[in-house]
């Protein structure tokens, strides 16, 4: 890092980029080796280890605007196969993958992958995996009825859940579901699909995308003095 550092100083983007590269090849050889490896009972701490270092990866701003995001799948391929119970990087990896490596299917894959070992119980907030699911089948794949299935799932679980946030959940994913299965292209389902996202944006960027495309679909976003950020919405469709 400090030679990428003095690189990215000195203004030499070419060499900069060859360096980000070679490191985006080392990295994606460490994390399938990674995989294969047996953890010895360990399966929680070497995904803990992997989502660490994808956080390193993803806020390194400078490097990801020169080569990208391509090797997010596989710090979840990782989480997921070690540790699939391991809730808090699912967040991330709707965004990371679906958004910024623009591949929602290996995103969708991988959730598909994790969710047999999840309940609506156990761990807490796992309905928030089959919402991030049909979010991405909504607004990335364009799989209304999949996105609609997702939905109706997510409502389900949340239901069943003790999580103080479930009810408030487990309503927009119903609402949402409806919508879907009145008109699988639903506007109203598009923007709901894209204030969740707004919502829970742990980066400018993907605060600006959110905001973007709601305000193409027509809503309007409006925030109060605490910063409780409403999405309001004409229900045409």
């Amino acid at each position: 890092m400090s030679r990428l550092n003095a690189i990215l100083t000195s203004g030499n983007s070419l060499a900069a980029v060859e360096v980000s590269t070679a490191q985006e090849t080392s990295e994606r050889l460490r994390l399938a080796v990674l995989r294969q490896l047996p953890s010895f009972g360990f399966n929680n701490l070497v995904a803990d280890w992997a989502f660490l270092n994808f956080l390193q990866y993803f806020g390194d701003d400078a490097v990801r605007e020169q080569v990208g995001y391509t090797i997010s799948p596989y710090y979840f391929e990782v989480i997921v196969e070690k540790d699939p119970r391991f809730i808090e990087p699912y967040l991330y990896l709707s965004n990371s993958v679906s958004m910024y490596a623009a591949q929602p299917n290996v995103a969708v894959a991988l959730m598909d992958k994790g969710l047999p070992f999840l309940k609506p119980q156990v761990p807490p907030k796992s309905y928030l995996v089959w919402r991030y699911k049909g979010i991405d089948e909504l607004l990335f794949l364009g799989d209304g009825e999949a996105a609609q299935k997702s939905f109706a799932l997510a409502a389900d679980w949340a239901e069943a859940s003790s999580d103080p946030q479930s009810n408030a959940v487990a309503e927009a994913s119903r609402n949402t579901a409806e919508f879907l299965a009145r008109n699988p292209s639903s506007k109203a389902a598009q923007v709901s699909a894209w204030a969740s996202i707004l919502v829970r944006a742990v980066d400018d960027r993907t605060r600006a995308i959110a905001i973007r495309n709601i305000e193409s679909l027509g809503g309007t976003i409006t925030a109060d003095q605490q910063g409780r950020v409403t999405v309001d919405f004409r229900l045409d469709d």
